[in-house]
């Protein structure tokens, strides 16, 4: 069993934050947003749906930034907080480096391959986006192999791998457009990011693969080389042998 403290200094030395509340804090933030967006609907004439994504239609494109803040139900918006508040917080746990830009280009992304390639209709809600930032880390996890990156990605599959049949157009009402394309978008920039954030550790005998290779050739000009080997800091002193010398 990991203890906390030594899990902190670990990520700590890591880049990552300690767990806290400005961990918490964005996703939490957001999903009150989401709410307060929710409420303002369902008490204004206006009906917000209309500023979700209409695909290839140049007002739908006012969609790419507002459709994630709007749903149809208190239900869609039900299943969409605990996903964004898990999600979330993992990301801005394990890359707070990049962790908005990752979300800015989920959101955009997303948007626009749904204006590009959906049916046309009304786009709603934040589930592209969640479907972006579950498939960043769980690609990220994969790609890296770094055990608690690892355990975040088997974690999203056993909380939401029932996500996989959200692609399919099963449901009529629901936008599998947009969980398909915040799911692309989720792995290009797992794939772009890869170098970013927590990676896994190197062991000695990974970093002495060259150790064994020949020595560079002597140039016959000089009496003594010396060859100087990085990996375990020893200098080799010898003397070239004499191409006239019988062998």
């Amino acid at each position: 069993m990991i203890k906390v403290s030594s899990f902190n200094k670990e990520v700590e030395q890591a880049g990552q934050k300690r767990f806290g509340p400005d961990v918490l804090l964005p996703a939490f933030l957001f999903i009150c947003l989401l709410w307060l967006v929710f409420w303002l609907d369902a008490n204004s004439s206006f009906k917000y749906y209309k500023l979700g994504i209409f695909p290839r239609s140049f007002f739908g494109l006012l969609g790419i930034l507002f459709s994630p803040l709007i749903h149809g139900s208190l239900g869609h918006l039900g299943n969409n907080t605990l996903p964004i508040l898990v999600l979330g917080t993992g990301l801005f746990y394990f890359y707070p480096q990049k962790a908005y830009r990752v979300v800015l280009y989920a959101w955009l992304g997303s948007g626009l391959l749904v204006w590009l390639f959906a049916r046309p209709s009304y786009h709603i809600g934040a589930s592209g986006l969640i479907y972006a930032l579950a498939g960043f880390i769980l690609l990220s996890g994969i790609l890296r192999r770094q055990p608690n990156l690892m355990a975040l990605s088997f974690l999203v599959i056993f909380l939401y791998g029932s996500l996989v049949w959200g692609v399919l157009p099963i449901d009529e009402q629901v936008s599998h457009e947009a969980h398909l394309s915040g799911g692309l978008v989720g792995f290009a920039l797992a794939i772009v990011y890869r170098h970013v954030g927590p990676q896994r550790k190197s062991y000695s005998w990974e970093r002495e693969e060259g150790a064994n290779k020949p020595l560079p050739a002597p140039q016959e000009k000089e009496e003594w080389k010396k060859y100087y080997s990085e990996q375990k800091n020893i200098q080799y002193h010898y003397k070239p042998r004499d191409k006239s010398s019988k062998s």
